[in-house]
């Protein structure tokens, strides 16, 4: 095995962490907006994303305009999908949400395709295919379309725009992943307080002290720490090294962890089609994992020269 092809490998395996953070952040989310809402979680968590990564921003000093346009355009579209999709979190189940987010699995090989031109492989569209049918299993074969199903759907579809967008814009190597992750940040943080003390000034409230709201704060660091500071800087660096659409069937297992964390977090429970529906899943990333040797090589080859 060469060093391009374990290099591959390490970000698949840390693509599927992410997956699994992902998933969690869902009930941790629901729980937290017990307490705060979420317009201003919103901006907190990604205001203390952006100072925290405030000093990447040097490498947008030697970018051309072209690439700075196109890295806040991908903090908008990111502006989009957490708005679309917390809002759609404290208006549904968080087993419904993992299921609706999944989606993007199906809907960025065809974004991917009508915008970036890469035709999706045969094992990509069958490994999206299962992916689908076991998130439907998961969630017991139904979704109701209520405002929040159909607030987390939008933020699906924007998920696949988002990916491509970032692919897009990382091609020319120019923007370093934490670069992106930082400019992203700033906009989602600034975008949500603008919200907040404009149109929604009820969802800019005072902080929660640290004494006796010591889950809220822990569930804000792990929110900050692995849900965004890890999470976006994984899937950016995934994304300039890989397709839009193989790094969203590896992180197909989502709603997988989603599920579980929920029974554990929230209480809910599975059933035996939810169990099948999980492992179909799982099975479905595990598949996109084959490679075409050919293929793989002129992709990798295009990235690096990129």
């Amino acid at each position: 095995m060469n060093a391009l092809t374990r290099s591959s490998r390490t970000v698949d395996l840390l693509l599927v962490a992410v997956a699994l953070i992902w998933g969690t952040s869902y009930g941790v989310v629901k729980g937290v907006l017990l307490v705060y809402p979420v317009l201003g979680l919103l901006a907190l968590r990604f205001g203390i994303t952006f100072v925290l990564l405030s000093p990447s921003l040097r490498g947008l000093r030697h970018v051309m305009w072209r690439d700075r346009i196109g890295v806040l355009g991908a903090g908008l579209l990111l502006l989009g999908i957490f708005l679309a999709e917390t809002f759609g979190v404290s208006l549904t189940n968080a087993s419904n949400a993992a299921f609706l987010i999944s989606l993007c699995v199906v809907l960025t090989p065809l974004v991917e395709w009508a915008w970036l031109k890469r035709a999706p492989r045969p094992v990509e569209w069958a490994a999206a295919g299962v992916s689908l049918l076991g998130a439907l299993l998961l969630t017991g074969g139904h979704v109701a379309a209520s405002p929040g199903d159909l607030l987390v759907l939008l933020a699906a579809l924007l998920r696949a725009l988002t990916t491509c967008a970032v692919k897009r814009v990382m091609k020319s190597g120019a923007v370093p992943p934490l670069t992106v992750t930082a400019v992203q940040s700033a906009v989602v943080a600034i975008g949500c307080a603008a919200l907040a003390l404009t149109v929604a000034p009820a969802q800019w409230q005072p902080l929660p002290h640290w004494q006796g709201h010591g889950v809220f704060w822990g569930s804000v660091i792990y929110l900050v720490a692995g849900c965004t500071l890890f999470a976006f800087f994984v899937q950016n660096y995934a994304v300039s090294r890989s397709s839009p659409t193989r790094v969203a069937l590896l992180m197909g297992s989502e709603p997988v962890f989603g599920a579980l964390f929920a029974c554990v977090w929230l209480g809910e429970r599975l059933t035996l089609p939810a169990w099948i529906g999980g492992m179909l899943i799982v099975a479905a990333s595990l598949f996109a994992l084959k490679r075409e040797p050919h293929r793989e090589a002129r992709e990798a080859q295009e990235a690096v020269k990129a």
